[in-house]
């Protein structure tokens, strides 16, 4: 699979890492071009944009922790919500998607 990057599509195979220059607007369309999706991952920061496509493993081994935490919360009784994926963002500044 070749790696496809444009502002409607991003095909990555997996393990690929894409650095490119561009712009807060060019980083925009690329998150918003994903739709619902989480993969690729996208940073923005000081003019570059970063594209990372994670290994299979890497979904398996955040699956786990989270059903850890899961079953350390119900063990406590305790409320939670689980929101995944999220972005944060600093307007025009940076932008990321942490694991």
């Amino acid at each position: 699979m070749y790696a496809v990057i444009s502002p409607q599509d991003i095909q990555l195979p997996p393990g690929t890492v894409v650095r490119i220059p561009g712009t807060w607007h060019d980083y925009c369309q690329l998150r918003d071009s994903r739709g619902d999706g989480s993969i690729p991952r996208i940073k923005y920061r000081n003019g570059e944009i970063l594209l990372m496509s994670p290994l299979l493993h890497h979904g398996r081994e955040a699956s786990i922790l989270g059903d850890i935490v899961e079953v350390l919360l119900d063990s406590k009784t305790r409320n939670y919500e689980a929101f995944t994926p999220i972005t944060m963002e600093i307007p025009q500044e940076g932008g990321i998607e942490p694991d």
